[in-house]
């Protein structure tokens, strides 16, 4: 078998390799491969195929499988653009949203209609555990994985075009961000009141945090006085355990003022872990100390927090929303305070205003009577 390598570029390689001839035509098969990197990466990539070809044991592309591409992607590409919980949802999106309905499919031979076929199929599915119909939510996000792997097999021209790109996915359905009232928050933080996750569940509600940066907050990151805390890091969990990581953007790394309920309810946590500690023979609290420590003063973990949640919204017939609907709650509490979008997109820890307005359009939407009446009010002088 032979091969040629091209340059295409300063840091960008095309390979041209032989493969075996078509079984029942004996017709030439070429395949093309674009390589990035020094032209030893080329060469070594090369080599790699015609050994692999020599030996029997090449993937040809003409008949490579969406499953068999994915899977390759998930084990060799994925894994240096997302941290390990991204990649965990990956893998689950692929194994139940899209290797199901795509897998057999050859990559070549992948069109655009079969991505539409593919939507209205999940549009019918069932959650494997809740038997609940998949969300809008949940289809984007499995179409934005195969939009991504596609966009990577594109780049080194496994394929012509990206046709995940072609189809766009089903709208999100405004009903599936869970928001609860005023009156609803109130009378939620009071049935919960005597219960551990109180703290975490006004925290959450009056800063807006993400449970994982709530884990993370240190002592040393909250100034009671300055009634302020900083969030610096986020608490990750996957299956190989808890990770310390950045907050989810560049802009998650934030202060945060605290509302005077707030402060008071962390200085009686604050009082209560103390007291604990002193009766367990463990000292003082430690300014590195977790904000959220589990008994033996340890981090707690994310999916504890959303455990102890659920368990209380069960028990206590409290409305049936996540612990993320906290967060979303208090976007909405801003929101209808008339605060301004860029103002929202910081204090949650935004990437940009847009994706605050693609996430709570509709929201900002219900303040518009109140900007025609200031409008009105401006034409009266």
């Amino acid at each position: 078998m032979k091969g040629t390598i091209t340059r295409r570029g300063k840091t960008s390689w095309r390979l041209k390799y032989d493969l075996p001839r078509d079984p029942q035509s004996g017709v030439r098969r070429i395949a093309y491969q674009t390589v990035r990197g020094t032209r030893a990466d080329a060469e070594r990539e090369l080599r790699r195929h015609l050994t692999a070809i020599d030996k029997g044991v090449h993937v040809d592309p003409l008949s490579l499988t969406v499953a068999v591409f994915l899977d390759s992607w998930l084990d060799d590409v994925a894994p240096a653009s997302v941290g390990p919980k991204a990649l965990e949802r990956y893998r689950g999106l692929v194994r139940n949203q899209i290797t199901p309905h795509l897998g057999a499919i050859p990559l070549q031979k992948l069109r655009p209609a079969d991505i539409a076929r593919w939507h209205q199929t999940l549009g019918k599915t069932k959650h494997a555990r809740r038997r609940t119909m998949l969300s809008t939510r949940t289809i984007r996000h499995a179409h934005g994985v195969l939009r991504t792997a596609l966009g990577y097999a594109a780049a080194v021209e496994l394929i012509e075009r990206n046709v995940a790109t072609l189809i766009k996915p089903p709208k999100l359905q405004r009903g599936e961000i869970e928001i609860l009232t005023a009156d609803q928050i109130a009378d939620t933080l009071r049935k919960i009141e005597d219960h551990d996750i109180y703290p975490v569940a006004v925290l959450a509600f009056t800063t807006g945090a993400r449970r994982g940066e709530l884990c993370g907050l240190r002592w040393c990151d909250v100034d009671l006085d300055a009634a302020t805390i900083r969030i610096e890091r986020s608490i990750e969990q996957t299956a190989a355990g808890l990770r310390t990581k950045a907050p989810k953007t560049a802009a998650g790394r934030r202060t945060l003022s605290l509302p005077a309920f707030a402060v008071n309810v962390i200085r009686g946590h604050r009082k209560a872990q103390l007291e604990l500690r002193i009766a367990l023979g463990m000292g003082k609290l430690p300014d590195e100390g977790p904000l959220f420590a589990d008994v033996e003063g340890k981090i707690t973990r994310p999916d504890t927090i959303s455990d102890r949640w659920r368990y209380v919204v069960d028990s206590r017939q409290l409305p049936k929303v996540t612990f993320h609907a906290l967060r979303h709650s208090h976007a909405s509490a801003l929101i209808a305070a008339g605060l301004d979008v860029v103002s929202v997109s910081r204090r949650l820890g935004h990437a940009s205003p847009a994706l605050t307005l693609a996430v709570y359009s509709h929201l900002f939407k219900n303040t518009d009577d109140t900007a025609a009446a200031a409008i009105d009010a401006a034409l009266a002088q």
